[in-house]
């Protein structure tokens, strides 16, 4: 078997047992990364002198007993809005250039500290603003599935490496759906945690108050087990929570006895593409199967999240991105008359236009006259939204819904259509607007030969409930197993 297709937990174990080496599992993701990456441009960058050092130096202290982590070793990429000391971290985008961020973000420090190997950073949507990473400055990534179709977004990046083979986990971050929906359109494992649970501290933001880092991977086991190693509080984060973590993959137990999931029928009215429904009500089944209890239940918010995110979302990007100014770092418009000039110059040049397009929505919605109609009013409908949450898991562990109103559509046409790629996150929104934990688990393919997602949510701090959800499922389906064509696989 090829270490490309061992899981990470796998591959780690293997290296613990001294049955591969650290070296040599980076070498064989370097090599899958030179032979595919031109064809689905999910890196940015490739760090393959740098990578190899940092496996000789992991394998060392592997051998002096020095690493206990489950996933030491274990080569992974990472989304390139957060902060990496000493290389490349450019959101995808123009007008940060080629900038070289002097510190490391908390997410990286911890990664270091389980033993991991960067091999590089992750393409994405610019600024993280978009549902396909077509708004890349470095140009689209593609669906390892089908070169034709995107791969989300806008963590679309990391879903696609994972899928591809090219690393065995991958850190993205997820806004409104950005590690859920690519990790439905490419048939991987990614899981979104609690708001806070953590750190932001490196991550560049986009909406501050929604923005969460997370992991994809092959499987729910994965995930647990990344999660262990990054979450905790962070003194350097005002929003980071000191809550209890870790022991998520010890307490995984497959056991779904007497749990309650609800099915909000809500998620499955017009807008859902059939053969998505039937997948994902067929995974309802299989969770019965397991013990749980499945039923439908009501979450009558839907119609107002994806408006309500929108406005939040783009005011705090407006706030967020007046950093980007051409003065301190990243790149500088040329033959400027004065600062003024400067500034309005770099900006226009800079910026793609999704990123303008929400820097101006979120400026209007600020503005005097219009906040209290559109930002104040969101705010109050986004705490409608997390009551609505709280009182149904008053009743259910659990909720169950789609990821995503298709599966991955071509390329060029979410952009010819902003509205419509807008309402793609339609079935994500909710989550980060309340703050809760949620996956993406794979549930089949459609017709088309295509990943569709199913998407399990949890109460604030329901990690534990989630995974365990998401593993049974796994252990009773094979769908997270499946491989695109390029890799020998289904299609």
């Amino acid at each position: 078997m090829s270490l490309l297709e061992l899981t990470a937990l796998e591959l780690g174990r293997a290296i613990k047992a001294g049955e591969v080496s650290v070296p040599e599992a980076t070498e064989t993701a370097l090599a899958a990364i030179e032979a595919k990456n031109q064809e689905n441009n999910a890196f940015i960058t490739v760090l393959n002198e740098r990578a190899m050092e940092e496996a000789e130096a992991v394998q060392k202290r592997i051998s002096a007993g020095e690493l206990t982590s489950p996933l030491a070793g274990v080569p992974l990429a990472i989304k390139d809005n957060i902060c990496t000391k000493g290389f490349k971290t450019s959101c995808a985008s123009k007008i940060l250039g080629d900038f070289v961020p002097p510190y490391d973000a908390t997410l990286t420090e911890k990664i270091h500290a389980m033993g991991g190997v960067v091999l590089g950073k992750l393409n994405m949507d610019e600024f993280a603003m978009g549902s396909t990473t077509e708004t890349s400055f470095y140009g689209p990534t593609k669906n390892p599935w089908d070169l034709g179709r995107v791969p989300g977004g806008s963590s679309g990046g990391a879903a696609a490496a994972v899928a591809a083979r090219e690393c065995w986990y991958a850190i993205g971050s997820d806004t409104g759906g950005s590690i859920r929906q690519p990790a439905s359109y490419c048939g991987v494992t990614g899981m979104k945690p609690t708001y806070g649970t953590v750190s932001r501290y490196g991550l560049i933001a986009y909406a501050s108050s929604l923005d969460q880092i997370g992991p994809l991977a092959r499987t729910a086991e994965d995930c647990a087990a990344i999660l262990d190693g990054i979450q905790g509080k962070d003194p350097r984060d005002g929003t980071s929570l000191d809550a209890p973590h870790g022991n998520l993959l010890a307490n995984l137990s497959g056991d779904l006895t007497g749990m309650r999931i609800g099915v909000p029928a809500d998620c499955f009215g017009d807008g859902l593409d059939s053969q998505v429904s039937e997948r994902v009500r067929a995974a309802a089944q299989v969770l019965r199967d397991r013990g749980a209890v499945v039923e439908a239940c009501s979450l009558p918010i839907m119609e107002y999240v994806v408006p309500t995110y929108y406005i939040i979302a783009a005011a705090e990007a407006s706030s967020n991105l007046s950093r980007f100014d051409g003065v301190k770092y990243g790149w500088r418009a040329e033959n400027y008359e004065d600062l003024t000039d400067l500034y309005n110059k770099t900006r226009t040049e800079g910026f793609g236009s999704e990123v303008k397009r929400r820097i101006l929505l979120g400026t209007f919605v600020l503005s005097t006259g219009y906040y209290d109609a559109y930002y104040r009013k969101a705010l109050q409908v986004k705490a409608v939204i997390k009551n609505a949450f709280d009182r149904v898991f008053e009743k259910y562990d659990l909720l169950l819904m789609p990821v995503a109103p298709t599966t991955a559509p071509r390329l060029g046409e979410s952009l010819s259509n902003p509205l419509q790629m807008y309402l793609s996150d339609i079935y994500t929104v909710s989550v980060n607007l309340a703050g809760l934990p949620g996956i993406s688990l794979p549930c089949e393919l459609d017709g088309n030969g295509m990943p569709v997602g199913a998407q399990l949510v949890g109460p604030a701090l329901g990690e534990q409930k989630v995974l365990n959800a998401a593993h049974a499922f796994q252990l009773s389906t094979n769908y997270h197993t499946l491989v695109p064509a390029e890799q020998g696989g289904v299609r």
